[in-house]
């Protein structure tokens, strides 16, 4: 059994973010109309040096953009609103915990928009308690 067991693509993990991202609660997902969800191995240098992250494994995720609640009629084109997930930190979280991948996906891509929108703790961790069985 263990022989064919290999770690998702990132097209196979971008597809379960997708997916998974489709059946957060609606009114949570609406705080960023249009997200771009995509999947890379690592963070850029950039964001790294940004963040000052001590390792390329130390960042998960990373929400990119502006929600509707902050946005302004007055805004010129914004850029799309995007989350990175972060292939190999995640492979590398999930191998170390006894959580499912799907459910570590769905942690991240919760707290990257709450993170950004200002949601407390407490608040992602209502909708992390929501029906998340399929993960």
């Amino acid at each position: 059994m263990w022989t064919s067991a290999k770690a998702p693509s990132l097209a196979e993990m971008e597809a379960m973010a997708h997916d998974i991202f489709e059946r957060l609660p609606a009114d949570f997902r609406e705080l960023c109309e249009g997200v771009v969800i995509r999947v890379d191995d690592f963070p850029t240098d950039e964001v790294l040096d940004e963040l000052e992250a001590e390792s390329e494994f130390d960042l998960l995720g990373l929400f990119q953009g502006t929600g509707l609640p902050f946005r302004s009629s007055q805004d010129i084109a914004p850029l799309p609103n995007m989350i990175w997930l972060y292939r190999r930190p995640i492979l590398d979280y999930w191998t170390e915990h006894e959580e499912t991948l799907g459910h570590i996906v769905r942690h991240v891509l919760i707290h990257e928009i709450g993170h950004h929108f200002g949601l407390s703790d407490a608040d992602m961790e209502a909708i992390e308690e929501q029906d998340d069985s399929e993960d």
